[in-house]
């Protein structure tokens, strides 16, 4: 059988791990996808480059568009990036006939309802398992795999940068700033880190998980994202001694008592003894509970060139058994049937439920705590645990530490209000959400 024709669009550090394991293990993939898959076709801007990379093996333009433009490229993969240009070529691409390949996270979770219904009206495949957890087949274990489950609940380390800082700054006691600098020499950070400390790039990749797992819209745009920018190091300690670790975690849980799906970003206590709470360095783990199966965890490297390549080159895969089947017997982009997709509200942040930990710098006074505990009973807040550090000798402050049981959180946002106007209450409360993931 002729082999099947692959474009290229962005021959980066992904993009050459995908020609460098294409290359390698070339008749391992035919035989598992029944047919040869040839990249035949790559475009960068600097094409020098570029041809120093691929040689002859194939045709190295500067548009991106010549791709698409190519009647013998059956499927286009897009490495780019961002939400602008890769959108127009995604959707230039569908609507040639193309099936498309990509690994690009904010461009489906901002802009994945258009894509995927360009995709069906043109009968064509938009695959993405290398856009969540790079390596980590979590995209077709949610799809497949998990099929006959009803998903209650997901939480994942889907942010390697962030992983990275959080385990420099508990196991050698760095500071944020510090911790940040270590990735970015390490090549773990980005110059500009924004994506990654502020949570965004998490948010994308758990919008994506969300909309899988629960048959909803992509809906980034309602997700509640917060970074680990504001993170301190004695947060980390006190945590430790508490028997919890501190994770940037996405989640997403059916809340069928408040007829919605939470969608959040932001740090989150782990207990210990939980598998993912050590996981440590840049690697990604997700946990996924599904009714019938119970709770897995499925870890790796969610970055790098060759573990992305791996989820880009399954995908080129799954395409090629499928190129000729009727596009109704495909498996859906998003695991429901489209006609079966509901628009469940995404919960806002104020109604998500959750345990916390607050630390309180106060003033180290008879009557202080009671003042404090009392707030927390008068808005029905049970208090599950307790920390009071000593106060060194000429200290007129000490730290409280509390760790509370579930609650709405907007019923926590007044009793933080409330504490806070304390004048023995001496700096801003920290509150870190608490996740025991049974």
């Amino acid at each position: 059988m002729k082999p099947i024709q692959v474009g290229l669009m962005g021959l980066g550090t992904v993009g050459a791990g995908v020609f460098e394991v294409l290359r390698r293990n070339r008749e391992e993939i035919r035989r598992r996808a029944g047919r040869g898959i040839e990249l035949t076709m790559v475009s960068r801007r600097q094409i020098e480059a570029a041809r120093a990379l691929v040689g002859d093996s194939a045709v190295v333009v500067a548009d991106a568009r010549e791709i698409i433009a190519n009647p013998d490229i059956d499927i286009v993969i897009e490495l780019i990036g961002g939400t602008a240009i890769a959108r127009e070529l995604v959707l230039e691409a569908i609507h040639a006939g193309k099936h498309v390949v990509t690994a690009n996270k904010a461009l489906l979770a901002v802009h994945g309802t258009e894509i995927f219904a360009a995709a069906r009206e043109h009968g064509v495949m938009v695959a993405f398992e290398a856009a969540v957890a790079g390596g980590i087949p979590i995209i077709k274990a949610l799809r497949e795999g998990l099929t006959a489950n009803r998903i209650e609940w997901i939480a994942g380390i889907i942010n390697g940068t962030t992983n990275f800082i959080l385990s420099e700054m508990r196991t050698k006691g760095a500071d944020f700033a510090d911790a940040l600098k270590e990735a970015q020499r390490l090549g773990y950070a980005e110059a500009d880190p924004t994506f990654d400390i502020e949570g965004v790039d998490a948010a994308h990749k758990a919008t994506i998980m969300s909309a899988i797992a629960f048959g909803i819209p992509v809906q980034f745009d309602k997700a509640y994202v917060e970074g680990v920018t504001k993170l301190n190091a004695a947060d980390i300690r006190y945590a430790e001694q508490l028997g919890y670790r501190i994770k940037l975690l996405g989640i997403t849980k059916r809340r069928d008592d408040a007829g919605g799906i939470e969608l959040r970003v932001h740090p989150t206590l782990v207990p210990a003894k939980r598998l993912i709470a050590n996981v440590e360095g840049a690697m990604n783990a997700v946990v996924v509970h599904g009714d019938a199966v119970g709770t897995t965890l499925h870890y790796g490297k969610g970055a790098g060139a060759e573990p992305t390549a791996s989820a880009v080159i399954a995908d080129l895969v799954d395409i090629t058994r499928l190129h000729t089947a009727d596009p109704d017997h495909r498996v859906p982009h998003l695991a429901f049937q489209p006609g079966s997709l509901h628009d469940t509200r995404i919960l806002t942040i104020d109604e998500v439920v959750t345990s916390f930990y607050l630390r309180l710098q106060v003033a180290d006074q008879a009557g202080v705590l009671a003042r404090i505990t009392g707030i927390l009973a008068e808005g029905n807040i049970s208090i599950d645990a307790l920390l009071q550090r000593e106060s060194a000798e000429g200290e007129a402050q000490t730290d409280v530490i509390i760790l509370t049981h579930d609650t709405v959180e907007g019923r926590m946002n007044t009793a933080i209000a409330q504490m806070q106007a304390l004048p023995t209450v001496l700096a801003p409360i920290v509150r870190i959400r608490k996740e025991e993931l049974n």
